[in-house]
């Protein structure tokens, strides 16, 4: 957090502090389809944090509209990072415009009470998990790299990357032990046959009420990149009922090694039902919070309910509901596999 506060003379851009703001005029304006709006203006003077006018006031001039949607107000405190025009009229002082908002001090102290969270409810696995997470990132990171350098076939990335974020994610958070490989194999089984599914319907279906107009600035097949963000997508809710049938099947065994075979199958499944409502809701909720502005726009604009939602849910809708079906699928594979496991732990105890 230390660095972040004093960081500047590492950027090429000039920053400037706001160290003092005056309100300006505001007005009325109306575009070509009569849609009206108030813009307000700000002057402020900021110092400047780096570059060779270092310490040098410069005046800064800011238009933000009532909405805010594209633009922002800005306060004392603020910093930013501008671009020096040159001197101001009638004055020795240094006049400039406004590029961007210096935010990374936000984003660390973000990240600083995630891990602090992490580390005192998960101790030791939440340190691993933050381990864990910055690993999965980098790979991420570097496969799309290699796609967009070489043109590897997409699905084939993500199909790689699947197996990859799941061994290292569970091994990291569980060590190598029993429920761990049966969370393992019920998170790929449960991803591959979640995404078989989705692939089957698309392929009888057509693809018919899939919109990809959210893609429409992508150079590449716009279907191939919506199945390979399914197969991320779906991962993590499969992994999630995994690791928690696994851990439930485990527990119930060791807290009582003469459980008979059937009533952990009866525990099992009652464990799967209670979580089953709650995280479809929780992927369904995920995905669907990201299109309300969009949805906001489109209503605002008078634009048909039906036709809003297809254009602005589908692709949501088709997420949700593949994730859907690799939890519920999921709950009797991770059930099975994990009592495999345990069955050959007591044949061998």
């Amino acid at each position: 957090m230390v660095f972040v506060f004093n960081n500047h003379a590492f950027y090429d851009t000039p920053i400037a502090k706001v160290i003092r703001v005056e309100p300006g005029k505001s007005e009325e304006v109306t575009d070509t389809n009569g849609n009206s709006d108030r813009l307000f203006t700000q002057r402020m003077i900021a110092e400047l944090k780096n570059g060779p006018y270092k310490g040098e006031q410069i005046h800064l001039e800011n238009t933000y509209s009532l909405s805010k949607a594209f633009d922002q107000e800005h306060r004392a405190g603020d910093e930013l990072f501008v671009h020096i025009a040159g001197q101001a009229e009638d004055s020795h002082v240094l006049a400039g415009d406004i590029e961007d908002v210096k935010r990374d001090y936000y984003m660390m102290g973000a990240f600083w009470l995630f891990l602090f969270v992490l580390t005192v409810v998960g101790k030791k696995k939440g340190l691993f998990a933050v381990l864990s997470l910055a690993i999965n990132m980098a790979i991420l990171v570097l496969a799309v790299e290699l796609y967009v350098r070489t043109g590897v076939n997409l699905l084939l990335i993500a199909a790689g990357l699947a197996v990859l974020f799941t061994i290292l994610s569970l091994l990291f958070l569980n060590g190598f032990n029993e429920k761990t490989y049966a969370a393992i194999l019920s998170t790929l089984l449960g991803t591959a046959a979640s995404l078989s599914v989705t692939l089957l319907v698309i392929r009888l279906t057509d693809g018919n009420g899939l919109h990809y107009e959210e893609l429409q600035f992508l150079t590449r097949p716009y279907e191939t990149v919506f199945l390979a963000g399914l197969f991320i997508g779906s991962l993590g809710a499969v992994m999630d009922v995994a690791i928690t049938m696994s851990a439930s099947v485990f527990e119930l065994w060791e807290k009582n090694p003469r459980i008979s075979m059937d009533a952990l199958r009866t525990s099992g499944m009652d464990i799967g039902r209670d979580i089953m409502g709650t995280m479809t809701s929780i992927l369904f909720f995920a995905y669907i919070s990201g299109s309300i502005p969009m949805l906001i726009l489109y209503f605002k604009n008078a634009s048909p309910f039906g036709y809003t939602l297809s254009i602005n849910l589908s692709l949501e809708l088709a997420r949700a509901l593949s994730g859907g079906i690799g939890i519920v699928l999921t709950i009797p594979i991770g059930l099975y596999i994990s009592m495999f496991f345990v069955r050959k732990k007591r044949a061998e105890s």
